[in-house]
């Protein structure tokens, strides 16, 4: 397998957070990287996140594309299941979820796929334009795109960060896929809610933009930082 691509990995408590529930994969050697963010809130995320990213890291790495890729699917409804069903803890005789976002990516030659559930994000900068391929699985995404409201009104909706999908969240697992050929300069970010929510797009494309995964992670944390970062920030920058 090619591997023409180099990639860096970063993740931080932010300034609020007092432990951190993100987790985060960087395999190049593999083609193969996450981030997962362990639910707000919630008991456990970081036992959640760090079971997504150690059993994707776990995986196997010979086959062709699909069927890694089909692996890769079957890892996560796995440990959805563990999650669900294993995990979630009685508490006051209702159910304690432990869940986590994902946001996974798949590389070989010039094939990509990325698999996500909830509101982690990925983005590809190609041609010094700056796109993101993932849709959040949130409430506010919902409002948005199914009943049309307009975004200032729908950010405004008390639960509009809430998840509609998540590993963990529900018995069964919901992913989606998106696949699409790479190429040579693409750069791809993966990210945690809390590093992209305070930062604007043109922060995001003059980090990703710089000349290394590594200055372009350092860049990213530098402006979210500024910031108010009352969530845990991970970012995982990949460069072909």
């Amino acid at each position: 397998m090619s591997r023409p691509w180099r990639s860096a990995g970063r993740s931080e408590n932010g300034k609020v957070r007092l432990r951190n529930e993100d987790a985060f994969l960087d395999c190049p050697e593999r083609g193969l990287w996450a981030v997962a963010d362990g639910m707000g809130g919630h008991q456990r995320g970081d036992l959640a996140s760090r079971m997504v990213v150690d059993s994707l890291r776990s995986l196997p790495a010979d086959g062709c594309f699909a069927q890694r890729l089909k692996r890769l699917r079957e890892c996560l409804h796995w440990v959805n299941r563990r999650l669900s069903q294993e995990l979630t803890l009685p508490e006051h005789q209702q159910g304690t979820t432990v869940g986590t976002t994902v946001v996974a990516m798949l590389l070989e030659e010039d094939r990509m796929a990325c698999v996500w559930a909830g509101d982690s994000r990925c983005y590809l900068w190609r041609r010094q334009r700056l796109y993101q391929l993932s849709r959040d699985h949130s409430l506010l995404e919902h409002l948005v795109t199914q009943q049309r409201m307009r975004p200032q009104e729908a950010a405004s909706h008390p639960r509009a960060h809430a998840l509609t999908k998540a590993v963990g969240a529900h018995e069964r697992l919901s992913l989606d896929i998106l696949e699409l050929h790479t190429e040579p300069g693409d750069v791809l970010l993966l990210c945690s809610d809390g590093l992209y929510e305070d930062l604007s797009c043109e922060a995001v494309s003059r980090s990703l933009g710089l000349t290394s995964p590594e200055a372009a992670v350092a860049h990213l944390f530098e402006c979210a930082l500024r910031g108010p970062a009352r969530d845990n920030l991970t970012a995982v920058v990949i460069r072909l």
